[in-house]
C-alpha cells in the first residue's frame, strides 16, 4: 500500500526581495518592523526586532513574526493573520512616534495596525476598524457635520415625536 502525503502549497520567497523597515518607539521601547514583498507585490514575510537579542521579549516578537511569515507563505490572508493581534493589551503600550498610529494598546497591536495600513486596501482595513489618524479625523468631521445638521432642525421638528423603536411610527391608543 502506498500512502501519499499532501503538503500545503508553500511559496518560497525569491533570493533577493524588496521591502521596507519601519522603526517605532512605543513608550520607551524601540521596535524595528521589516516587511518584505513577494514578486507580485503582496506581503511575503515579516521580521520584528525588539531589545537585546536572546531576551524573552525579543524571542516573543520574533516568534510572532515567524508565525505571520509562515501564514503568509501558505497564502493565509493578511487580515486573518492580524485580526487576533488588534487590541491586544500589554506593556509596552501608549504613545508612539508614528504619526499615523499615535497610540496603541501593545506592540502586537502596533504591528497589526502598521501591517494593515501598509498592505491592506482601505475597505479591508475599515472592516478591521484600522484607520490612519487622517482617516479618523475625516470620519470625526463627517460625524460632527451630521450632528450640527441635526441641531439646526427647527424646534417644531424636534418637538414632533418622529419614530419609535426600530423606525416604527408611534401610534397612540
Amino acid at each position: 500500500m502506498v500512502v501519499r502525503v499532501r503538503r500545503p502549497l508553500h511559496a518560497h520567497p525569491p533570493r533577493r526581495r524588496s521591502g521596507h523597515t519601519t522603526t517605532v518607539t512605543i513608550g520607551a521601547e524601540r521596535f524595528c518592523l521589516t516587511a518584505n514583498q513577494r514578486e507580485d507585490g503582496s506581503l511575503g514575510e515579516v521580521f520584528i526586532h525588539w531589545g537585546k537579542h536572546g531576551t524573552s521579549p525579543a524571542g516573543l516578537v520574533s516568534s510572532y513574526a515567524i508565525a505571520l511569515s509562515f501564514g503568509l507563505q501558505h497564502h493565509v490572508p493578511l487580515a486573518d493573520l492580524i485580526r487576533p493581534g488588534l487590541g491586544q493589551f500589554f506593556v509596552p503600550n501608549g504613545h508612539t512616534d508614528d504619526p499615523e498610529i499615535p497610540r496603541v494598546r501593545s506592540a502586537v497591536d502596533y504591528i497589526a495596525r502598521r501591517l494593515a495600513i501598509d498592505w491592506l486596501p482601505g475597505a479591508e482595513r475599515a472592516e478591521l476598524g484600522v484607520y490612519t489618524l487622517t482617516e479618523r479625523v475625516h470620519r470625526a468631521s463627517a460625524w460632527i457635520a451630521a450632528s450640527e445638521r441635526d441641531l439646526r432642525r427647527t424646534p417644531d421638528d424636534r418637538a414632533r415625536p418622529a419614530d419609535g423603536l426600530l423606525g416604527m411610527p408611534i401610534v397612540k391608543a
